[in-house]
């Protein structure tokens, strides 16, 4: 049964500024926002600035600046605390996603508002941009990974899109500052036995010299990651 819900979108901005305008805009376009909060991650470029402009101009994004750089993780706890929304959704300042997406997520999320709607980049359905196979192969290995050591199968867990109720999210007690808060949201909420719902979204990756910033150490940090919040080890250390 479709229920009434809320929805705020939260976007992490480091060094954006070729992308963010637009990448902001195509959230605006979508009417299903009751508040957008931009929060810069302490930018070296003309990114704080682009992003006061377009606060000015719409009364419904909220502009939060960061004095120290430290992750995209750091920068969702941050945003999270002006968040007064039902629901809320994350969506990276560059161009590799799509809100359009988040349409059919909401959808979803109002027939099941206790559920995690996850974009996904792997299942059929929706046209796709990889540049590099190392990164399409090492998240589908990682994801293999995730899914035994958490007995739950999921088909992408580096995805930025998830949409859940935001009580539940502040309510897992984040502490990843960098990539890793994606496994660490995934993993807490899989604990719970809670259902995670996959939609196949739209993707379109960018070089390293376009801006693309997750490097082969995140990579290995996210490995870590998943052993230290997999639901195996949670269950053997109580």
């Amino acid at each position: 049964m479709e229920q009434s819900i809320s929805l705020s979108a939260i976007v992490p901005i480091y060094n954006e500024e070729q992308n963010l305008e637009e990448s902001v805009n195509r959230l605006i376009k979508e009417p299903i926002f009751n508040k957008i909060v931009l929060v810069d991650d302490a930018s070296e470029d003309s990114s704080l600035e682009i992003a006061k402009n377009i606060e000015r101009n719409y009364s419904n994004i909220q502009l939060i600046s960061l004095e120290k750089n430290q992750g995209k993780g750091n920068a969702v706890h941050e945003g999270l605390k002006f968040v007064e929304t039902s629901h809320v959704i994350v969506h990276d300042a560059d161009l590799e996603y799509f809100p359009s997406d988040i349409v059919e997520m909401y959808k979803i999320a109002k027939q099941n508002t206790n559920s995690l709607v996850l974009g996904s980049r792997t299942i059929t359905g929706q046209d796709r941009v990889n540049r590099y196979k190392i990164t399409y192969l090492g998240n589908k290995y990682l994801t293999l990974l995730f899914s035994v050591l958490n007995k739950h199968r999921v088909s992408d867990i580096a995805s930025c899109y998830w949409l859940l109720n935001t009580k539940t999210l502040m309510d897992m007690n984040l502490v990843e500052k960098g990539f890793g808060i994606e496994v660490e949201v995934l993993s807490k909420f899989i604990r719970n036995s809670e259902a995670i719902i996959e939609v196949p979204i739209k993707y379109h990756g960018r070089t390293y010299e376009e801006g693309k910033k997750i490097k082969f150490a995140d990579g290995i940090n996210i490995v870590l990651k998943i052993f230290k919040y997999s639901k195996l080890r949670y269950y053997f250390s109580r």
